[in-house]
């Protein structure tokens, strides 16, 4: 999709603590990154959030530092990577999608080498207390539970007491506790003020974390904005979805069309997990409309269930797939 969704008020160059203009990476036949614009204010956390392969990474290794656009321009705390980079680089916090650690290390000695890169920055106790690894910090990395290692390469961040901290992919992989306490390490790093820019492909995670989003596809911004205002821009208060006995193909699409001046849908359903979703104003008239059509047909219902508007029904309304599929 070619147009931008933009929703609230532009982001404001002075004052921003990363601004990224006209990027562009291709690696061979494949552009990672397509003319992409960001601005990511000082003190907000701000996700760029997208399927697997629409270029998050590659964008956020640019801004890092550690990979060249082949167009564009990036300013990061207000410096741009060229030349004596060591004090640029000395504000920034670095997690990777995939951090590889010495096995043999203790917690306390790697938390001690990360620091030893850094001329100033948080003392090595502070940072394995603030990521809760206290009692861990004896143990070899090899030892760790895979939230832990998560915990210790947030750490490995932070000792150089970051001005812009950047979070790849923070919690790919984890179990469901584990990405709660990742969750709420990253809360108290946005109660402290810090700035933070964040990639990953859980909507759950962009809502509850994030001050503003940039839904990337394809190497692009097609959405801008706080999650809450992009979920209200749907303009439906609820989806529904329900499924028939033999399949969506059971359900014929004119039909669909007559519930949608009936209920007030928002826009045509699609076809998903064998049936049909449905952006509705008002669940308490749509429900109704649709149980009597099926009657009215002879249609058995085999699954019926409504949910609040998500970041992932906006990727399917600007996109025409789900995340899972893109």
């Amino acid at each position: 999709m070619s147009t931008t969704v933009s929703v609230g008020s532009a982001a404001q160059v002075s004052g921003s603590a990363l601004v990224v203009r006209a990027l562009r990476k291709r690696f061979g036949d494949v552009v990672a990154v397509d003319g992409l614009d960001l601005d990511v204010r000082t003190g907000e956390c701000f996700g760029l959030l997208g399927p697997n392969g629409a270029g998050k990474t590659t964008t956020i290794e640019i801004c890092e530092g550690l990979t060249s656009p082949d167009e564009g321009d990036v300013v990061v705390c207000g410096g741009r990577w060229r030349g004596n980079t060591r004090d640029l680089r000395e504000r920034l916090g670095i997690q990777l999608q995939e951090t590889q650690l010495s096995e043999k290390l203790t917690v306390e000695e790697t938390v001690r080498l990360f620091r030893s890169f850094y001329r100033r920055g948080n003392p090595v106790e502070r940072v394995i207390t603030l990521v809760q690894l206290d009692e861990k910090r004896r143990a070899r990395v090899g030892t760790l539970s895979g939230g832990q290692k998560q915990r210790l390469a947030l750490g490995c961040a932070l000792v150089g007491d970051p001005e812009l901290l950047f979070l790849d992919e923070p919690t790919t992989g984890l179990d469901p506790q584990s990405r709660r306490q990742v969750w709420e390490f990253v809360e108290s790093l946005k109660a402290e003020g810090r700035t933070i820019v964040l990639t990953t492909h859980y909507m759950d995670e962009a809502e509850r974390l994030c001050d503003r989003v940039a839904i990337i596809d394809r190497g692009r911004v097609i959405a801008l904005g706080t999650p809450r205002e992009l979920i209200a821009s749907l303009g439906a208060n609820q989806i529904v979805f329900f499924a028939v006995a033999g399949g969506e193909s059971a359900f014929p699409e004119d039909t669909l069309a007559t519930l949608g001046r009936a209920v007030r849908a928002t826009r045509a359903p699609r076809p998903t997990d064998g049936g049909w979703e449905l952006q509705v104003d008002a669940p308490h008239e749509a429900i109704p409309a649709l149980l009597e059509e099926l009657v009215r047909r002879g249609m058995r219902l085999t699954e019926l269930r409504t949910h609040s508007p998500t970041l992932e029904d906006v990727f399917v309304t600007l996109t025409g797939r789900a995340l899972r599929d893109a």
